[in-house]
């Protein structure tokens, strides 16, 4: 499933999105032929997953030259629907990476950005199957247990947060696949459910075991020792490791960290944000008060509470046991930072 399931589509004329909002109940595709439609799409997260999201951008450049092109826009205009494409999540670096490598060809014409956005897509799937290799491999070594791994992971990583296989969800499948998983305990991840909705989702269509928990049952879980190790994504790397991911991460680091077990982040390079030198300079996407205060569209909370819903948080590098990367594996809080290797 995970070789076939595309997030992100190319048609040839438009850009196809699975509408992650509407899983696990249905499976519908988005058909999307104008920025307007892409940014909307982006922020409402019919798309999402830094990867995934990435290649979204890629492609959005080959929309606005589209609809610049039938609609007479100049290419100034056709730029600046770009940068509202760019800008439509600011935490992910992934798409801003993305876009702007797709640039560096927009005076060539339609040709040559899809040219580029396809290489996006195929290069992202190929980090993913190496990420998963390197990352079972390290696991294996480092728990060094002689029986299947028992694994947390929190929000979702898989075929559906990239454009195949998946990142921390790809190093879960790699250990299925060589028989080494036990069992997997995927958070809810509060306040859209990703790991309930989309991570269940993808597990029950490969054939793997797994619980859903409540993100506030993990900590516990890690520290009565039900968790061989934690493996997670990330929506930006800070030079030093410091990880920005969904909301929640940090607690499972912490709790991992007094347990005594591997806190593994999955990511492509892509994701790595050399120029961002510690989290304390990442910005931290803020949702809408709604999506706390509410639940299926019915007020939950009091009418004079107010909403603190960000989207993010950051795992200090020192909690981060292991960084996997297309390139292998960097013992970050044993001092392998990104800024030394991956320049």
């Amino acid at each position: 499933m995970a070789e076939e399931l595309r997030a992100v589509h190319w048609t040839g004329t438009s850009l196809a999105l699975i509408d992650q909002t509407v899983l696990p109940h249905r499976t519908e595709t988005m058909d999307v032929r104008d920025v307007d439609t892409l940014v909307d799409a982006i922020r409402r997260l019919v798309v999402r997953g830094a990867p995934a999201i990435g290649a979204a951008g890629a492609y959005g450049v080959a929309l606005a030259l589209l609809q610049g092109e039938r609609e007479g826009w100049p290419a100034d205009e056709v730029r600046a629907a770009v940068a509202r494409v760019r800008e439509a999540r600011p935490t992910a670096v992934n798409l801003m990476v993305c876009v702007d490598r797709v640039m560096t060809r927009f005076d060539e014409g339609l040709d040559a950005v899809l040219e580029e956005a396809a290489a996006v897509q195929r290069e992202d799937v190929e980090a993913n199957r190496a990420m998963g290799a390197y990352g079972a491999d390290w696991l294996l070594e480092r728990v060094g247990a002689d029986r299947p791994l028992r694994v947390l992971t929190h929000c979702n990583t898989g075929a559906l947060a990239t454009t195949g296989w998946g990142t921390a969800l790809g190093v879960i499948r790699e250990l299925h696949a060589r028989g080494r998983l036990e069992v997997v305990y995927a958070d809810e991840t509060r306040p859209l459910l990703q790991g309930s909705r989309l991570t269940a989702w993808e597990l029950v269509q490969e054939g793997i075991p797994h619980y859903v928990q409540a993100d506030g049952a993990a900590a516990g879980t890690i520290l009565r020792g039900e968790v061989d190790a934690a493996v997670v994504g990330a929506d930006r790397i800070a030079a030093n490791g410091d990880t920005a991911n969904k909301v929640g991460t940090v607690g499972v680091a912490l709790a991992c960290a007094d347990a005594g077990i591997p806190f593994l982040v999955a990511a492509p390079t892509t994701t790595v944000d050399l120029a961002t030198k510690t989290g304390d300079d990442i910005h931290i996407e803020l949702r809408g008060e709604d999506e706390v205060l509410e639940w299926g569209g019915l007020r939950t909370a009091p009418a004079g509470s107010r909403g603190h819903n960000p989207a993010f948080d950051v795992t200090p590098g020192r909690l981060v046991t292991g960084l996997v990367t297309e390139r292998g594996v960097l013992e970050v809080a044993s001092g392998q930072l990104p800024a030394d290797h991956l320049k």
